[in-house]
């Protein structure tokens, strides 16, 4: 045969004068041969010097690998839901390759949740770990275990600083933040008033994600153009919607707010509709991500701009690196940083849509 041809199996079961399946079945090494056929098919295979491709090989394997995830729990909070949709395509692409991927979810506001889910994601041994990292202090923790057991990970969504993740797939959270503080000024044109980022229920102090934001949201409101500009930061904790409503307008009065920027999911949908309440129109809202509810109030303009995250996308890449590394030791990239994609109420259906993300 030509030096450079692929050679299939389908030709080497022609040259050894047996099956496709006894070929099949020596090369893998499984199953029932006779040692007749089994000579036949090395002499072929030597002469061709013939190298199984890693593909073939793979997919022969009985070896089982475990990526196993470190998330929110997904009925807190409608984000790390629309994350997980990813997990459920990637499980789709890998099950061929003997691929198990294993969810483990941690309460969005206790860092103890953390520390727990985190400990019995390691007693379950897996082989490599795709985690959502939101809380700074736990995270170094845990992955100094990952360090030592010498198990690769990889970060979605949040970007942790001294740690030697495979790869980070998401965004450049500082740049998200300068990107949300533009979309107020063109929304509001707000010299001498005041452009606010708004934090409901996050534990700010501790988490890596919103701090990121909030200094990109400060710092292009502090370039000399813009100094004429007031930013504050509205931090509302809890669950009582009568006092979160009451502390919002109190601040949006004495402030003179004329732009918020929600750097969460779900907490666009909670003001739009005080502000709806106490009709306060004039307030220009940048929240994030197409959730069903947040796709709604973009389209009847009680939200005027989203910043798209891409959680699933993140999830499904974020597996890819992983399992790619596993079977075929393929190198991940070091970022994978996904565009800032800003959605409006005329392009939001032309992007919903579309079969590119």
């Amino acid at each position: 045969m030509e030096k450079n041809k692929m050679i299939r199996i389908k030709d080497i079961a022609k040259l050894s004068g047996v099956s496709v399946g006894t070929v099949d079945r020596v090369i893998h090494k499984r199953g029932k041969v006779s040692e007749a056929a089994r000579q036949k098919v090395e002499k072929v295979l030597k002469e061709i010097d013939y190298t199984p491709n890693l593909l073939a090989k793979t997919l022969g394997s009985s070896k089982v690998y475990k990526i196993a995830l470190l998330v929110p729990n997904p009925k807190q909070d409608p984000y790390w839901n629309l994350s997980l949709q990813g997990l459920e395509a990637s499980k789709v692409e890998w099950r061929p390759y003997h691929m198990v991927l294993e969810p483990h979810f941690f309460e969005l506001h206790d860092f103890s949740s953390f520390k727990s889910a985190s400990k019995k994601l390691l007693e379950s041994k897996p082989d490599a770990v795709l985690s959502a990292p939101i809380f700074l202090n736990e995270a170094l923790e845990f992955f100094k275990e990952l360090d030592e057991l010498k198990i690769p990970y990889v970060h979605f969504n949040t970007m942790i600083p001294d740690v030697s993740p495979l790869s980070f797939i998401g965004q450049d959270l500082y740049q998200s933040g300068k990107l949300g503080a533009s979309l107020i000024d063109l929304g509001t044109n707000c010299q001498n008033n005041t452009a606010s980022i708004l934090h409901v229920s996050e534990s700010i102090q501790f988490s890596v994600h919103f701090k990121e934001k909030e200094r990109g949201f400060r710092d292009y409101f502090s370039s000399s153009q813009k100094e004429k500009v007031t930013v504050s930061a509205v931090i509302i904790e809890g669950d009582d919607m009568k006092s979160f409503e009451s502390k919002l307008i109190e601040a949006i009065k004495k402030d003179k707010i004329k732009g918020l920027f929600i750097p969460t999911s779900s907490g666009a949908k909670l003001t739009a509709d005080i502000l709806r309440k106490n009709k306060l129109s004039d307030i220009c809202i940048v929240g994030y991500d197409l959730l069903e509810e947040n796709i709604e109030l973009l389209k009847s303009g009680d939200i005027n701009f989203l910043i798209n995250q891409n959680p699933n996308r993140q999830v499904f890449r974020g597996i890819h690196h992983l399992a790619n590394h596993l079977l075929f030791n393929k190198q991940a990239p070091e970022k994978e940083l996904f565009p800032l994609e800003v959605i409006t109420r005329e392009n939001v259906d032309s992007y919903i849509r579309s079969t590119i993300h």
